[in-house]
């Protein structure tokens, strides 16, 4: 894959991901209050589900903005990754089966990154690998 194919994709999953987190943060606790109440009906625990509602706009946040910059650019897909699994489980749950095609997508995204991660020459990662 050419720099510019990777850098292009890794800006794309950046911005979504940091437009996700960004957007909820500042009303953190409205998202929790949601997302606690798409969970109400299915077998996963509120124990589970508050905790999850409230970091994952933050994991979103910080793992759209070391994209974006480049840095910890393999750590921050993988953690997207799992972010995206997890969401994944979660639709599942509570059978949004639509969620699934979006989260799907980004995976995709990230496991691209991943594979291709020698083409990341346009980072803030190199100036701290030399």
């Amino acid at each position: 894959m050419n720099t510019t194919s990777y850098l292009l994709l890794r800006l794309a999953i950046g911005a979504s991901m940091f437009g996700h987190g960004l957007v909820r943060l500042p009303k953190l606790a409205l998202f929790s209050g949601w997302m606690t109440g798409q969970f109400e009906k299915s077998m996963l625990p509120v124990a589970l589900v508050k905790p999850f509602s409230y970091t994952l706009p933050i994991a979103e946040f910080l793992v759209g903005l070391l994209l974006i910059a480049g840095l910890f650019t393999r750590q921050a897909s993988i953690l997207g990754g799992i972010v995206m699994l997890s969401l994944l489980f979660g639709s599942t749950m509570i059978e949004q089966w639509d969620w699934l095609t979006g989260q799907l997508i980004h995976l995709a995204f990230f496991a691209i990154l991943l594979q291709f991660n020698a083409s990341n020459s346009c980072a803030l990662d190199n100036l701290f690998n030399k």
